[in-house]
């Protein structure tokens, strides 16, 4: 493959990488995943690195399709807001994130019923990490795309074209996920 297609489709070198290991350590059961049980899932909290690119529009995807939702970066301050050509191509798709302020991992309160939606496996590994959240279940949202993507690579600072993609596959994971969990999904009387 050419730099300038590995760039479009994976965001950098690295990315193609990553997302080659995250094939190889999910299909080999070494990711830290630790999927819900019997307990029902009632809210679906998406994390990456920063909060202003993929957890961000994850979140506000999952909320406009009626489910319970939040979100939070591994390593961000609270309050920023969407990374800027994010929120561009958010708002060329019909999705706002005007209003999304980042939340980090300090200030998120775990609760019952939260599955934690992560966008990589080295994110899987740090929540299994966290005394807070290793009891939450943990899964990668990219498992839910078809095909399946178990590295989501952070678009940050990439090439618009990479942005898309990654966007696209962000896209059809949370569609499929919120069919997947409909306890996370808001009641007719707002609960």
């Amino acid at each position: 493959m050419s730099i300038p297609v590995i760039t479009r489709q994976f965001g950098t070198v690295r990315g193609a990488v990553r997302l080659a290991l995250a094939y190889l350590e999910t299909g080999a059961g070494f990711a830290s995943v630790q999927r819900p049980g019997t307990r029902r899932v009632q809210r679906l909290v998406f994390v990456c690195h920063g909060n202003i690119c993929r957890s961000a529009y994850a979140e506000a995807l999952a909320r406009r399709a009626g489910a319970r939702t939040a979100s939070f970066g591994l390593s961000t301050t609270t309050g920023k807001p969407a990374h800027e050509p994010v929120l561009r191509h958010a708002d060329g798709r019909g999705v706002d994130l005007s209003a999304h302020r980042t939340t980090a991992v300090e200030d998120y309160r775990p609760a019952e019923g939260d599955l934690l939606l992560a966008m990589e496996t080295r994110h899987l590994r740090r929540l299994a990490a966290d005394g807070r959240l290793l009891r939450l279940p943990r899964v990668l949202l990219g498992s839910y795309a078809l095909p399946q993507v178990p590295h989501l690579h952070d678009p940050y600072q990439l090439d618009e074209r990479y942005m898309a993609v990654c966007l696209d596959r962000i896209e059809r994971a949370v569609a499929a996920l919120c069919g997947h969990y409909p306890d996370a999904s808001i009641s007719e009387d707002g609960a």
